[in-house]
């Protein structure tokens, strides 16, 4: 039954995010995987549009935050305010306390608002003043960066890029696609083109990922994941060419998210086991903002995805 409902859901983003499967998908996994997606592409691919049709279809308050350089932590987080009826301070929560928060252009936040970040997507708590305050057990991040313009932004430090479940890029849709994008926008312009969302409760999310969590993975696969992790931080052992090519290899983070993603992607597909495939596809969105590439890569235009791609030739699955 629950794997019914979100497969309709599937469906549904599908035919409202044209072009973009990819995104559809993996936005379900992170939310699946109780995770924050960081999504990568040029302005105008449905990034914004995607988050938002997922929040008309689930129980929950949905915020979209423009992040710019002059943003300053209380403007994310929320801050205390002197009420001179009362001669107290009140904690006046901020767009954080939401449950799906939309971060466009987070990498041009500068580094105290990115910190602010850090702590509510670890720890689901932000700090104001003296006081934590928890966010919603129902948190889910999708943040945005454009790879265009990097004219006044701040690089997202390693330790909140480790954060992320998973990093997509979004690149334009083809010929076929953009034609029914076309079509679907004049429709919902003259209010012809309206499809009920599948509304999913917060109760079916938990139960959902509980079905996730226990979805079986062979120790054979549990082994593969390791082996591919280890890879990436004593590549020596495998190729020398992958070796030239990574300075460091990724956290136990990047282990949780992989197992947890690949059993995600079973379950969307409608499969109680966890198989190799899973893992490989899974192992692009939940690696390639994990690794440090080094100056020799970057130097000969080497991508995290070729990184990747060679990582997994290398590595046997059984």
């Amino acid at each position: 039954m629950l794997a019914n409902t979100f497969q309709r859901l599937s469906t549904y983003l599908q035919s409202q995010v044209i072009g973009q499967p990819e995104l559809v998908n993996q936005l379900l996994i992170a939310l699946l995987a109780d995770g924050h997606i960081l999504v990568q592409g040029p302005p105008g691919l449905a990034k914004t549009r995607a988050v938002k049709m997922l929040a008309d279809c689930i129980e929950g308050d949905f915020h979209r935050v423009q992040f710019t350089p002059d943003l300053l932590p209380s403007d994310l987080t929320g801050t205390d305010i002197f009420r001179p009826e009362t001669g107290e301070f009140l904690f006046q929560p901020g767009p954080i306390f939401n449950s799906l928060l939309l971060a466009d252009e987070i990498n041009r936040a500068p580094a105290k608002v990115q910190a602010a970040m850090l702590e509510a997507m670890a720890e689901k708590q932000i700090t104001a003043g003296r006081n934590t305050y928890r966010l919603p057990e129902l948190f889910l991040v999708m943040a945005t960066q454009n790879p265009i313009e990097q004219e006044g932004t701040y690089p997202l430090p390693e330790a909140q890029l480790d954060r992320f479940l998973l990093q997509l890029n979004v690149n334009y849709p083809n010929e076929t696609s953009e034609l029914n994008i076309l079509r679907l926008n004049r429709g919902e312009a003259l209010g012809i083109e309206k499809t009920e969302p599948v509304l999913v409760d917060q109760y079916s999310i938990f139960e959902a990922r509980k079905a996730v969590l226990s979805i079986h993975m062979a120790e054979e696969v549990e082994k593969y994941i390791i082996r591919l992790i280890m890879a990436t931080r004593d590549p020596k052992r495998y190729d020398a060419k992958l070796a030239s090519w990574l300075q460091m290899g990724v956290s136990p983070r990047a282990t949780l998210a992989l197992d947890r993603c690949a059993r995600a992607n079973a379950w969307l597909s409608g499969r109680d086991f966890v198989t190799p495939e899973d893992v490989q596809l899974l192992a692009y969105p939940a690696l390639r903002h994990r690794l440090l590439l080094s100056y020799e890569a970057q130097a000969e235009g080497i991508s995290s995805d070729t990184v990747i791609q060679h990582l997994i030739e290398q590595v046997a699955s059984v």
